[in-house]
């Protein structure tokens, strides 16, 4: 699915314009990056949990040579399932 297929069956299930709907989720996404930015924690009860995370410095291999080269440290976004999201996965048969 994406943003506007999103947008759209959010748009028929709460019965309200797409134009809404499109509206909240740049909000939603003007939000995540901004305490993502401040190093907050957003968490959607039930949904998932967005937080800023550190990498260390580290050395890889460069699998094309064998070479050993050094990676930087960084940071990066870890985003975690919540419960209604782990229970719809498990309800999908493999």
């Amino acid at each position: 699915m994406n943003k506007a297929e999103l947008v759209s069956a959010i748009a028929k299930r709460a019965d309200v314009p797409a134009s809404t709907v499109d509206s909240v989720l740049a909000g939603l996404q003007d939000e995540l990056v901004e305490a993502i930015t401040r190093g907050e924690k957003v968490a959607v009860s039930g949904l998932l949990t967005v937080e800023r995370t550190q990498r260390s410095a580290r050395t890889g291999r460069n699998p094309q040579t064998g070479e050993s080269i050094e990676i930087p440290a960084a940071n990066t976004v870890k985003v975690t399932a919540g419960s209604n999201l782990k229970k719809a996965a498990s309800n999908v048969p493999v």
